[in-house]
């Protein structure tokens, strides 16, 4: 039988623990899908979907030995991966990273698109809180195939995936009616001129709503590149 050999980088410090645990390929990006809640094998496999199916599950055997994912059942779902404790702690990290990464993003490539966890990330790095809006805003989001709903309130951040082929949300009985502010389509050329500012760029449509709206999202959610915080020197 085939023993695992550890990874290690042979240092004694938290930057290399870190990386033996999370940093293999696709690792992180397993995390920041799960950031969005549990998946089904199928799930995190759907939407990664150039991982070979022989990676995903080493990642996720490595990730669970590291303590960043547990398997639990989940009524009519059986088995799914969540993060532990552990896990959510790197969200922070994932959302740094997810800020310095859209400096560097350029152009699309003809085979890359924005996937569904992937565009909720962004959103959640691009959040500004605002807590003179108390009041919910409801925001829908169309990039290609996917969609996302995202309510606004103050400091608080709601991004729900819609559409027939998305994963259904836990019920919210408390979650008031919000009626829709703003409706976007948007290419993913559109987006990045979205979340920089670049409210009137090509590849921004606007489905429903008005310009007020559409200034009221710019502000809540902006990404540009002098919002990654230089280190300290």
């Amino acid at each position: 039988m085939a023993v695992r050999q550890a990874r290690g980088f042979g240092q004694y410090g938290g930057a290399a623990r870190a990386l033996e645990r999370v940093g293999e390929r696709w690792a992180l990006l397993v995390v920041r899908d799960l950031l969005a809640g549990p998946r089904r094998y199928t799930d995190l496999k759907a939407g990664l979907p150039r991982i070979p199916t022989n990676i995903l599950s080493d990642r996720l055997k490595e990730l669970q030995e590291a303590g960043v994912v547990r398997r639990v059942p989940i009524a009519r779902c059986g088995l799914v991966y969540e993060l532990t404790d552990a896990g959510r702690d790197l969200a922070p990290v994932v959302t740094a990273l997810e800020r310095w990464g859209w400096a560097q993003l350029g152009e699309p490539g003809d085979d890359e698109a924005v996937t569904r966890d992937g565009l909720a990330s962004a959103l959640r790095a691009a959040f500004r809180a605002d807590a003179s809006e108390p009041a919910p805003v409801r925001t829908v989001l169309r990039v290609g195939e996917v969609a996302v709903a995202v309510t606004t309130a103050g400091d608080d951040l709601d991004v729900v995936p819609i559409g027939d082929d998305a994963l259904p949300q836990p019920l919210r009985p408390d979650a008031p009616e919000v009626e829709t502010a703003l409706e976007l389509d948007l290419d993913p050329q559109g987006l990045r001129a979205l979340l920089a500012g670049e409210a009137d760029a090509a590849g921004i449509r606007v489905i429903s709503g008005d310009p007020g709206a559409l200034a009221a999202f710019r502000a809540r959610f902006r990404m540009q590149a002098d919002d990654v915080d230089p280190a300290a020197g």
